[in-house]
């Protein structure tokens, strides 16, 4: 294998930079990621310990309009209750413009990658109220510190935080023999979202040979989760399904007093089994390398994933290491998301830009048009994230909305265009096709030039 710094800034990174040199070697590749996470410290998210404040506010206002309804202290309750609702959406739209400048920014944009895949791969968000802004600091507390380490960890972090329990409707889910149940009342019913989703999207993979068995007991194994009302994680005996249960042969459970350590043991053996293995290497290899990745690829990251119980640090070293990984052709389509984000950081976007956009500016020139792309920032269509296919986003109108955001958004973004005729370079690398170059240094203005190198096939794909 022959490395390129090119193709792995834009195949494993967030794209070529015209300030930041690109990684030398695949072992800098990865000492990056393992080094500490300097954007995560200087463009901040709010973590989700923090969220859960602006949910404390929110419930102490709403009971002190409860409990003094028409007074002169409800009304002040109100107000300041759309104050906090609005605080908190104006900052949903600022860690957006967070995650694009770790994007610009880094040196080490693998860690931002592999973030962005994990986040997509546990999928979660909040369905009403303040909590439907929460995506972020979910993904900054149980998603991001965990890309190097075990996967069981990254699941347990991710399937048992109050957002994913919220996000699948398990808070609620009672065991149907349980104590909770048999005092009646509304809280006597068990979902099996969480648990469908778990084996069929988390770990062993939708072809994978489980059974409605499997999802039914495991559904039953996990009655039980649930979360305060400050979103907490708890584990209510009351609502537990009682006796044992058992999920692709193995029996859990049993004990007089239901516990949160059988569903860990679920968890642990889910992250082992050899389907995980298989479904991970197949997505990882996807999402880096084509809709039809190269067998050889993804068994090499099975194996890796099995000989190490899921270290993923030692399973995306696999990754970069395989030959099969650098085709020099690029091929995926970028989601919308990479596709901003790696514009901006060809343009080298001013770290401070985006966080001075006003709200609905920023939703003017980032989070409508990403829509329009394909991408609803932070409002999925289901719990199984964005798709990977490319025919995805090369739809007409997402390609169309490329086009009109690359010839017009950038300008708006900042003061001075760089030179087409350097920029072309710079942002395509050895990409930079002939008639790429020639559009560069033809266009009637500057801006025009930047705009058809942005919205090149080249700058589209990695």
């Amino acid at each position: 294998m022959r490395f390129d710094p090119h193709l792995a800034e834009i195949r494993f990174g967030c794209g070529l930079s015209p300030t930041i040199a690109p990684a030398q070697s695949t072992a800098q590749m990865l000492a990056g990621v393992a080094k500490p996470d300097d954007m995560a410290a200087r463009f901040p998210i709010e973590p989700f310990a923090d969220f859960q404040t602006r949910i404390a506010q929110g419930i102490e206002f709403n009971q002190i309009r409860r409990k003094n309804r028409g007074s002169d202290e409800a009304l002040a309750a109100k107000k300041a209750r759309r104050v906090l609702n609005k605080e908190t959406r104006i900052a949903q739209v600022g860690w957006l413009g967070q995650h694009i400048n770790r994007w610009v920014h880094t040196d080490t944009p693998l860690r931002e990658r592999l973030t962005l895949f994990w986040a997509d791969h546990f999928t979660a968000t909040g369905k009403a109220g303040l909590i439907r802004r929460a995506a972020s600091p979910y993904v900054e507390t149980a998603i991001r510190p965990h890309i190097t380490g075990r996967f069981e960890d990254m699941l347990m972090s991710a399937v048992l935080h109050p957002l994913m329990l919220h996000y699948l409707d398990q808070a609620h889910s009672v065991g149907e023999n349980s104590a909770q149940a048999a005092r009646g009342g509304k809280l006597r019913g068990m979902n099996e979202n969480l648990a469908r989703e778990v084996l069929e999207l988390h770990t062993l993979g939708v072809h994978a040979a489980y059974t409605q068995t499997d999802v039914r007991e495991l559904a039953e194994l996990f009655t039980g989760l649930t979360h305060t009302k400050f979103f907490d994680l708890q584990f209510r005996k009351q609502f537990a399904e009682p006796g044992t249960e058992t999920v692709l042969e193995r029996t859990y459970g049993g004990t007089k007093n239901p516990h949160i350590r059988d569903v860990k043991a679920v968890l642990h053996d889910l992250a082992r089994h050899p389907a995980t293995a298989r479904h991970i290497a197949t997505k990882l290899a996807v999402h880096f390398t084509g809709d039809t990745p190269d067998p050889a690829l993804v068994a090499a990251l099975e194996t890796r994933f099995r000989d190490t119980d899921g270290d993923l640090a030692q399973v995306t070293a696999a990754l970069v290491e395989h030959p099969a990984a650098w085709a020099p052709q690029l091929q995926n389509v970028k989601p919308a998301f990479n596709f901003l984000a790696s514009a901006c950081r060809a343009l080298a976007l001013p770290s401070g830009a985006l966080p001075q956009l006003e709200e609905r500016l920023a939703r003017r020139l980032i989070v409508r048009p990403m829509g329009q792309m394909g991408h609803f920032w932070e409002k999925p269509a289901g719990p199984d994230g964005l798709p990977e296919e490319d025919a995805a986003w090369i739809s007409p109108q997402g390609v169309a909305a490329r086009l009109q955001w690359a010839i017009t958004v950038p300008q708006q973004l900042m003061d001075a265009p760089p030179d087409p005729r350097d920029f072309v370079h710079s942002a395509l690398g050895p990409h930079a096709t002939a008639a790429t170059v020639f559009a560069a240094k033809a266009a009637e203005s500057r801006w025009d030039g930047v705009g058809l190198v942005l919205a090149s096939p080249a700058f589209q794909r990695t």
